[in-house]
């Protein structure tokens, strides 16, 4: 059993430090009228733009000589809320020239500050450092598709900033989920994929996006190229059709800028872990209208599993034009070649977790996958006035992937034959047949498969406010359109190619030959997926909102499967095909008593396909999924702290199950038939801590409590739990930055994760005789990790231990790749700010 989860929740609460000085002016504001729920407190509101008039984002916002502060969002505007007095108000961001302002704020009153132009400047802010940042519940998150805040959202969010994503040295997606309770790593698939999972529900390619685009998450995702993690809890069908009911996650990678600058770093850690990146941006031949952005990286590692590596090469340009003052063009791309040795992990034996040591590894020396992705994504946004906008997007993703390797370890029994050698015909020999005394045999055989996917998308999206007698709107009105082209090619297996112990790895020759792989299906699957989209937050009252939409979505799921004669395939079988459609509505309540706090609650009906067909050789109907939430989103300590508390249900009905034979309704003419006979219920507590950074302190937490089970089942035993769920998930991170005196830009942090117990190997079928399958239950662990940095002008050093307790677990797909986590390892990074 893992150690208990240490406690983590340090809260800085000390003074703003003084904003940058600037010429001051004061100005006459005007006030809105009375808002008594602002109790002593008052507000003020404003917007920033730059000389051309476009709004500008992510602008310091500050009260100078306190702590309260904020920065502008998408549109250009901020909220500040703060007490009663006379304050400077200072706007500011490096490479423009800050401005400051006298104001003074009333107590239950809002005051909307003329509109700010800042002029591009050459001055050194570096030297200041201002903590206006937004909190959790003050950030958009992009994959919302509307400006939304998420105190004003019935749904709960979470995002991972950059700044936590460069103190904590993310290498791997797992490590950034770190700090998002509730969602994790549910398998790691061959030691290439991460397989994420939330609220019980896996986050297949349907639910991953990058720029709010699919992407193909079958390979490890770069994320040195990323601004932010973005994960948008329980439904979003309304806006993305057929994704699964666990939620979403969007990767935003960083973006072009005007100013130049950029970083150079050299990452170096455990087991030859080697990774040189550079980032660098600014405008195009000192233009205004163009800028530029250009990330990559190059990866080489071994790794703590015996004979597996691994190296990868990636590259992330991307262009900003300013069309006009209104109109903006962005073009992105990125490419990733990755190589590296498939780890299936241990296997189990007998459904059980094999003891020896977690650098074992079972795979041939020769086994490799190389994966090829790139993409393309033009967007453009054209502010049709200060209230709507409107927004096209048009992406492509290419994916390749070429896998040889032994198969999966699946589970090993203590009675097998054993092969060594060849034979004069060129087959295995066999040389005996095992017994109990051969414990841990197997015989390995071998799989190869091409993988080739495209992807295209068309997206177009109109957002606004206006106002109809008392209601306000905040309005999305959209359409979409996405296509995959997939075809993939399985090889004939090479049935028992050699033999190996788990427990004796020299017990037996292992050969070391790459036989030649025949060709035996191509398997053409395309689908075509049409959606149109309309969703409205309405303003009630000052504290009472609804937000209330549908989408429609229509698809064609296509398949036509070849199979390979004399090398090439026979093209008698035709494209089969099913079309699919549903209506997909949401709608939720928002009741805020104080402006700083909001409960909400929704309702969400999604569906997902179904695969197969039934007992008459007909297309299974979709799976339907009602998902229902609560909550209470809070901002403490005058905004330093956002605490988020989430209940919610999820009943996955119309699942399809398998038809066993020994059943009534069995028709013997379609074997493989199947039946809408299945529910799976998933019911969970979230709770989200996470400060703003406060005189050097940065404080996230989080837990997440889950229970997915089987509600109706004609195969599995009802009210089993579904495999690879941790019903108890955790996590807590502190980082302190020193910002004054002889230790100015020392960084130290700690973060802890820990994952409850959770089951894989096989689900039980209580109703079938002489069932053979077998639960493997997977151990909880915490995991800990510290760091500490240090920052000289443009010149920063970090080192990081991770898994300092030297924890062990796994990661468990069925009853085979059984991933051991990584052992206790050290990471460092040298990087220079240009």
């Amino acid at each position: 059993m893992a150690r208990s989860l240490p406690l983590l929740l340090l809260l800085g609460l000390p003074a703003f430090v003084p904003a940058a000085q600037a010429a001051p002016a004061t100005v006459l504001a005007t006030v809105n009228g009375p808002d008594d729920d602002l109790a002593q407190k008052g507000r003020l509101s404003g917007m920033v733009r730059d000389e051309k008039g476009r709004p500008l984002e992510g602008i310091s916002v500050a009260l100078k000589g306190t702590y309260h502060g904020t920065a502008t969002d998408a549109a250009g505007r901020f909220r500040l809320t703060a007490p009663e007095g006379n304050y400077q108000l200072v706007i500011s961001s490096l490479g423009y020239t800050a401005q400051e302002m006298t104001v003074r704020i009333m107590a239950g009153q809002t005051i909307e500050l003329p509109t700010f132009a800042l002029a591009a400047g050459s001055q050194a802010l570096q030297e200041v450092t201002i903590n206006g940042s937004r909190s959790q519940n003050e950030r958009p998150v992009a994959l919302g598709k509307m400006p939304i805040a998420p105190l004003d959202l019935p749904q709960s969010t979470a995002t991972v900033e950059r700044q936590v994503l460069e103190q904590q040295q993310v290498v791997r997606l797992s490590d950034a989920l770190a700090n998002v309770n509730g969602v994790y790593v549910m398998g790691n698939t061959g030691g290439y994929q991460q397989e994420i999972a939330g609220r019980g529900f896996a986050y297949g390619s349907s639910n991953t996006f990058k720029n709010g685009v699919r992407y193909n998450n079958s390979i490890l995702p770069e994320t040195s190229s990323l601004e932010r993690l973005e994960v948008l809890k329980g439904s979003a069908a309304i806006l993305y059709g057929n994704v699964a009911a666990g939620g979403v996650l969007n990767l935003v990678t960083k973006k072009p800028r005007f100013e130049p600058g950029g970083s150079i770093a050299m990452r170096a850690g455990s087991y030859d872990f080697y990774k040189p990146m550079l980032d660098v941006y600014g405008a195009v031949n000192g233009s205004e209208h163009v800028a530029f952005r250009v990330n990559t990286t190059y990866e080489n590692s071994r790794s703590f599993r015996d004979g597996v590596k691994g190296e990868r090469f990636y590259v992330n340009p991307s262009l900003l034009f300013k069309v006009g003052a209104k109109t903006d063009f962005l073009l992105e791309g990125d490419y990733l070649n990755d190589n590296r040795t498939p780890d299936f992990g241990l296997g189990a034996i007998n459904y059980r977790i094999a003891d020896v040591p977690r650098s074992r590894t079972l795979n041939t020396d020769w086994a490799n996958i190389a994966t090829q992705q790139k993409s393309a994504t033009a967007t453009l946004t054209h502010r049709l006035n200060e209230s709507w906008q409107l927004r096209g997007v048009a992406a492509y993703q290419g994916f390749r992937s070429n896998l040889r390797s032994a198969v999966r370890p699946t589970t090993i029994r203590d009675r097998v034959d054993i092969f060594a050698g060849v034979a004069k015909d060129g087959t295995p020999k066999k040389i005996l047949t095992g017994s109990p005394a051969l414990y841990g045999n197997l015989v390995r055989s071998l799989q190869a498969t091409d993988i080739s996917e495209d992807y295209f998308l068309g997206q177009l999206d109109l957002t606004g406010q206006l106002r109809t007698g008392i209601l306000s709107h905040t309005l999305l009105v959209g359409v979409d359109a996405d296509k995959y082209n997939t075809v993939n090619v399985a090889y004939n297996r090479v049935a028992n190619y050699d033999s190996i112990n788990v427990f004796e790895p020299g017990r037996y020759a292992e050969r070391s030959s790459q036989p030649e792989f025949s060709r035996n299906t191509r398997t053409f699957s395309p689908i075509r997926r049409v959606g149109v989209y309309v969703q409205d937050l309405i303003g009630i009252t000052d504290n009472l909102k609804l937000l209330a939409g549908v989408r429609y979505s229509y698809q064609e799921t296509g398949s036509q499967q070849l199979t390979y004669q004399n090398g090439q395939p026979d093209q008698s079988g035709g494209l089969s095909k099913s079309q699919d459609d549903a209506f997909s509505p949401r709608v939720g309540l928002v009741y805020q008593p104080l402006k700083t706090m909001a409960v909400f609650a929704s309702y969400a009906n999604s569906f997902n396909l179904n695969t197969g067909t039934d007992n008459t050789g007909q297309a299974l109907s979709p799976t339907l999924v009602d998902q229902y939430e609560l909550g209470v989103k809070k901002e403490l300590l005058d905004g330093r702290l956002s605490a988020n508390i989430t209940a919610y249900q999820i009943v996955n009905g119309n699942l399809a199950q398998t038809i066993l034979s020994d059943a009534g309704n069995y028709n013997p003419t379609f074997p493989n038939a199947r039946e809408l006979a299945g529910e799976v219920t998933s019911r969970g507590v979230e709770v989200d801590v996470q400060s703003k950074p406060l005189n050097g302190w940065t404080v996230l937490a989080g837990y997440s409590y889950n229970r997915t089970i089987y509600t109706k089942s004609n195969i599995y035993t009802v009210g089993s739990l579904l495999r690879y769920n941790p019903s108890h998930t955790a996590n807590a991170s502190a980082f302190y930055t020193v910002e004054q005196g002889p230790l100015r830009g020392l960084t130290t942090g700690l973060t802890a994760l820990y994952i409850g117990e959770r089951q894989a190997g096989r689900s039980t079928r209580g109703n079938v005789a002489n069932d053979q399958y077998r639960l493997i239950e997977v151990p909880a662990y915490a995991q800990l990790d510290a760091s500490v940095g240090y920052s000289l002008n443009r010149l920063s050093l970090q080192v990081k231990l991770s898994n300092l307790l030297n924890e062990l677990s796994y990661n468990v797909h069925d009853d085979n790749s059984v991933n051991p986590i990584a052992p206790r390892q050290f990471l460092t990074t040298l990087s220079y700010r240009l």
